[in-house]
């Protein structure tokens, strides 16, 4: 049986055809009968092999359009769609039983840039590398079909295939397969709040937008129709069972506009534990909001949606700030004297307070109940790194000190730490926002605009990449000889002892944000020139951005567990010097 929903419509065919792509039959669909998710519903008692390319023809047009679910999308998002059975792949994770965000250490990475062939097979070649690393959650820019070869993965049209140029759905399989047998989880960066520009032939079947009603990227998603909801959950169900997936990053949820009486976010955590506990693993739903709204990440008892987690741009715009001294646009209000203070003792900056950027009050305060490793935190990401003009990541402008600082306070903060790919290392290649349109004109569009856009904000536009120049794409393409390189190496072993060091000392993973306390000095310092004191229970993270050495009080026994650079410990005092930081605390018992 194949369904497909299409109230637009008054006439439906499935069209089988070749793998050349000549047609085999055409075959007409009728109106199902009271089907579970509303009216506007056509079925065909049609069995397609594995592989099979179909596509349906909608009125009386032989203009061939892929199937809306369709897995996989062979010749691009504007051809047709083939059958995939998710249930032939052999799996080998029947041992798996999942990881819990708490206690964890993310690693972002985006396939197509992440190894020199951008492809999944090529990524499990690297996997080794995040066990090393310390890292137990790999998460993907998303790798639903878009238009074009190369991607962020952000214009997808086709929410249920997996991008053909880096495997396809096969591939997927063999991925996280590939990382269960490592230990490591994995989650898939997933978007419900937009389409892509090109390739986008839903609205044709049926109103999964609303017409004339637009956030940043483009037509909203029609939440009020009872279809166009069951297509997100059943699309977020489908990669954790189908794909065994461990969660989703729902990308923007602030542009999910969703006004019906209970939230989509609410009804597909509900769905996800349910899930959870018919697979008996643990399931994770983070979510991406610039909103500072507890909501989200509260239980469901307590009146929120029961998600997982959600980003923590704040903690990343004050240590962005306090290591590089930026405080243009966004980064204004988090010169201040408490912005580091505040990110780590309560999660938000904007907790009510007013945003000067947004010109209003903005947030809400975090309850002191939620633990600490609900916000997912971060120095770096692609957003931060890659919608800046050049692309360029912190290792372009702070020097190896700053550098190795950044991850002392990435990898010891209440948070759970998430780090960019390649920032291990302090990679030198920049991520730049690039795409590969075929249509000349949505390519000089795209180019112009963003071209545009750094302009109005006073950059030189010659400074500004091309999106559509191969060359972004080419440039952002990690190095991985760089890890021969003694700078590089030294960075890298920094990374692994500071996750170790988090693995040894349940202070630096305690859930409990109230034991966090933030001392900084001196009081209106310029942001990057500040010494801060963070004491986590009986360890402190000690660092220091001023321009002279720093002195530390530290407990009777205390023993420096980690420092980026060789300092003064005697009794109980602790010298730091200029550009460096320390984590010091009691030995082990």
């Amino acid at each position: 049986m194949i369904e497909v929903w299409a109230p637009r419509a008054e006439r439906v065919r499935i069209r089988r055809l070749t793998d050349a792509g000549a047609t085999v039959e055409d075959r007409e669909l009728t109106r199902s009968p009271a089907h579970p998710d509303g009216d506007g519903w056509w079925q065909a008692e049609v069995d397609l092999a594995d592989g099979e390319r179909y596509g349906f023809l909608l009125d009386d047009s032989d203009d061939l359009r892929p199937d809306p679910r369709s897995p996989r999308q062979p010749d691009g998002v504007h051809g047709a769609s083939a059958a995939f059975d998710a249930s032939v792949h052999d799996w080998n994770d029947t041992a798996w039983t999942g990881r819990p965000l708490a206690g964890a250490v993310i690693y972002e990475l985006h396939i197509g840039t992440y190894t020199p062939d951008g492809t999944l097979d090529s990524a499990i070649e690297r996997l080794d590398h995040l066990v090393d690393l310390g890292v137990t959650h790999v998460e993907l820019l998303p790798v639903n079909a878009f238009n074009g070869e190369w991607n962020w993965g952000y214009d997808g049209v086709l929410w249920y295939a997996v991008q053909e140029s880096y495997g396809g759905p096969a591939a997927y399989q063999r991925f996280v397969d590939a990382a269960h047998a490592r230990g490591l989880a994995v989650i898939q960066d997933v978007v419900y709040n937009h389409l892509g520009p090109s390739g986008n032939y839903l609205p044709e079947f049926g109103p999964y937008l609303r017409d004339g009603d637009r956030n940043t990227w483009g037509d909203s998603i029609n939440l009020d129709e009872p279809a166009v909801r069951e297509y997100i959950i059943e699309n977020a169900l489908r990669w954790m069972r189908d794909f065994h997936v461990d969660g989703l990053r729902l990308d923007a949820v602030h542009a999910l506009r969703d006004e019906q009486p209970s939230h989509i976010l609410r009804e597909l955590a509900q769905r996800s534990d349910a899930l959870s506990a018919q697979l008996n693993r643990p399931l994770s739903l983070i979510a991406e909001s610039d909103l500072n709204d507890p909501t989200l990440i509260l239980p469901r008892e307590a009146g929120g949606f029961g998600l997982t987690a959600q980003w923590s741009d704040d903690w990343h715009h004050a240590a962005h700030v306090a290591l590089t001294g930026e405080v243009e646009g966004y980064y204004a209000d988090f010169a201040a004297d408490d912005a580091v203070v505040k990110v780590s003792e309560r999660g938000f900056f904007h907790d009510g307070s007013y945003s000067s950027f947004r010109g209003r009050r903005h947030g809400g305060p975090i309850p002191a109940t939620v633990p600490g490793w609900r916000l997912v935190t971060f120095a770096q990401d692609h957003d931060q790194i890659g919608n800046r003009a050049a692309g360029d990541r912190l290792s372009a402008t702070l020097s190896p000190e700053r550098l190795a600082v950044a991850a002392v306070l990435t990898l010891t903060a209440p948070g759970t730490p998430m780090l960019f790919m390649g920032e291990e290392w302090g990679a030198s290649t920049p991520w730049q926002f690039f795409t590969s349109h075929p249509e000349p004109e949505l390519g000089r569009a795209t180019a112009e605009g963003r071209i545009a856009e750094f302009a109005r904000m006073g950059w030189d536009p010659a400074t500004v990449p091309d999106p559509q120049d191969p060359d972004a794409f080419a440039r952002s393409h990690l190095d991985w000889a760089e890890l021969d390189a003694p700078a590089h190496a030294e960075l890298l072993a920094l990374y692994r002892s500071l996750t170790a060091l988090r693995r040894e000392r349940p202070e630096l993973t305690d859930p409990d944000m109230t034991r966090t306390v933030v001392t900084v000095t001196p009081a209106g310092a310029e942001p990057d020139a500040r010494a801060y004191r963070i004491d986590r229970g009986a360890c402190s993270v000690l660092v220091n951005l001023t321009a002279a050495p720093v002195e530390f009080d530290t407990i009777a026994d205390a023993v420096v567990l980690l420092s980026t650079a060789e300092v003064q410990h005697t009794g109980k005092r602790l010298t730091l010097p200029v550009d460096s930081a320390a984590v010091v605390g009691p030995p082990l018992a």
